[in-house]
């Protein structure tokens, strides 16, 4: 229920704090005192439509906000946890409206969109006046209303479970047959581009591998043909140690003719001699070490620019080849196996069809069941509220073949305000009044079924009096015996069965500008208030009198 309405700076309010109770609460006071202030703040508050004019002269903003306390596991709660904001303790919302035109948007202090606060707004709290342009619009709702009135919501959850079984299926078999079916039309090209990526058989990060091995191996290619080019320096037959050693063996036999001269230079020869042998070692050595064999290079770049050139003959990524091969496999496996496939998946969407459209009928014929129990019970409540020639009207139409989430079923509300007119969409036909009783009358007939918690109800008594107003306040009794009812009144029999009674008034500030206040009246006040709404400005003892009556008459009387 709403528990707490704080406003700032908007119109003709400065500060107000209205802490509200359970039960039936009115709110009088004379014309242009405030009332429709009130609601139009209360309005910003659950994501009306804002505008700078709602800021109070002389004010940068104004601020309305709207405490409210459900239950644990009210729908309002599921909304904000679905839309990531915390639930915990109260559901707080705030309003600023700038001067500007700008405003701004506060749930449980965490900011969120005018949107979001509508959505919001519409599981807390109805609006209903004569001029009505919230309640009911969408049609929508007059179904989830007669489900909610029939007891119905379970089959119709359980519906909507079947419908989306039933749609995926569809959707399944769709993109399986439109798969099939292209898949038929480029079968050869599958054929074989599938046989030739197998055979190619790339693996995912082999470009990589090949490119570094390629990179690595061209590098010792060119350290190979150096090392070879003095291996043949050295060991060919242009090698200058086989002339060096026969050098050596002359000296030697000459060595005895001048040792003094010859000594010198063959050992000079020899040391030169070691130093090739094993220059020749390390080259033997180096040439062991490399890993380079030309039939492997040659090897490496075919499967390299083998690969490369799939790549670019199936315009995609070396990377992705290996993905493309698996498709291609997967593609012509669906396609053999697509006509058992596809009738498979043609039997289980019709098996889905058939099951939602037993349960679509079922709970068709259990909607027809509630929409005339529903009828009756509306019509019974028309002829206190002065609409006994009227007649209230489920309009009920059917149609098999246009299955949707919901149903099968089109339901509105049609009204026929007198006998021989021709019926038609309430919102449409009936007139500022009348519509106001019908939807008092619907809403009896609910009772707390499908309703938000907090009901408001805006001078829906206008322009009826005595048994007329009288049962509606009987009316408005009986609704706030399940829900929280605000009412704004002008009729003194609808504010004597309230549990709570608020004054609204307006007079002059310290600045002389004027502001609008609101209280709680208490036993003596409020049969003040009340005489004057039966006398009017000049309130005599006979209608203090009345007044004591018509509050001793309700309080004797049950809701």
């Amino acid at each position: 229920m709403l528990a707490q309405l704080s406003i700032r700076d908007i119109v003709l309010i400065e500060k107000l704090d209205i802490e509200f109770r359970e039960g039936l609460s009115v709110l009088t006071g004379e014309t242009g005192a405030g009332k429709s202030i009130l609601l139009d703040s209360l309005s910003l508050a659950l994501g009306a439509r804002g505008d700078a004019s709602l800021v109070r002269h002389g004010a940068d903003q104004g601020q309305v906000t709207a405490v409210f306390d459900v239950g644990i596991n009210h729908p309002a709660r599921l909304f904000l946890r679905e839309n990531e904001i915390d639930d915990d303790g109260d559901i707080i919302l705030r309003r600023v409206q700038n001067s500007d035109g700008r405003s701004r948007v506060f749930i449980n202090d965490q900011a969120a969109s005018v949107g979001l606060l509508r959505e919001l707004g519409r599981h807390l709290v109805e609006i209903h006046g004569q001029h009505d342009d919230r309640a009911l619009i969408d049609t929508d709702l007059h179904r989830i209303l007669l489900d909610a009135f029939g007891g119905l919501d379970g089959k119709a959850g359980r519906l909507r479970v079947l419908y989306k079984q039933w749609r995926d299926s569809e959707n399944a078999l769709v993109k399986h047959r439109a798969k099939v079916e292209a898949a038929a039309r480029e079968a050869d090209y599958l054929r074989a581009s599938a046989e030739e990526l197998d055979k190619l058989d790339p693996q995912i990060g082999e470009e990589d591998e090949l490119a570094e091995k390629r990179a690595l191996m061209m590098k010792s290619e060119k350290i190979a043909a150096d090392i070879s080019e003095a291996n043949d320096l050295l060991s060919g037959h242009e090698s200058p140690v086989p002339m060096l050693a026969a050098l050596v063996r002359r000296l030697e036999r000459k060595m005895p003719e001048a040792p003094h001269l010859l000594e010198p230079v063959i050992n000079a020869i020899d040391e030169a001699l070691d130093r090739l042998g094993d220059a020749q070692g390390g080259i033997d050595a180096a040439m062991r070490e490399i890993d380079f064999d030309p039939r492997v290079l040659e090897s490496v770049e075919e499967r390299l620019f083998a690969l490369r050139a799939a790549s670019r003959k199936y315009s995609v990524p070396v990377a992705d080849l290996a993905a493309l091969r698996d498709k291609m496999d997967a593609d012509l496996l669906d396609l053999d196996a697509g006509a058992e496939k596809l009738e498979l998946l043609e039997k289980q969407a019709a098996s889905m069809r058939a099951a939602y459209d037993a349960a679509a009928a079922d709970l068709s014929k259990e909607r027809r069941q509630a929409a005339q129990a529903l009828t009756e019970a509306v019509s019974e409540e028309l002829p206190a509220l002065k609409l006994e020639r009227a007649e209230f009207i489920v309009n009920l139409e059917t149609d098999a073949e246009n299955r949707n989430a919901d149903g099968i079923d089109n339901v509105e509300y049609w009204v026929r305000t007198n006998p021989g007119t021709r019926a038609g969409p309430m919102m449409k036909v009936a007139s500022g009044g009348e519509l106001s009783r019908f939807l008092l009358a619907l809403k009896v007939a609910l009772a707390d079924r499908g309703s938000a918690p907090t009901l408001v109800f805006d001078e829906i008594d206008t322009g009826v009096g005595g048994a007329v107003a009288d049962a509606i306040g009987q009316r408005l009794a009986r609704l706030s015996a399940n829900v929280q009812v605000l009412s704004v009144t002008h009729a003194p029999q609808v504010a004597a069965r309230a549990s709570t009674h608020f004054l609204i008034a307006k007079a002059p500030g310290e600045s002389e500008q004027m502001r609008t206040s609101v209280r709680v009246m208490g036993a003596d006040e409020r049969q003040e208030e009340i005489a004057r709404m039966l006398a009017g400005a000049s309130v005599t003892d006979e209608a203090r009198a009345a007044a004591e009556r018509l509050l001793r008459e309700n309080a004797m009387q049950p809701v």
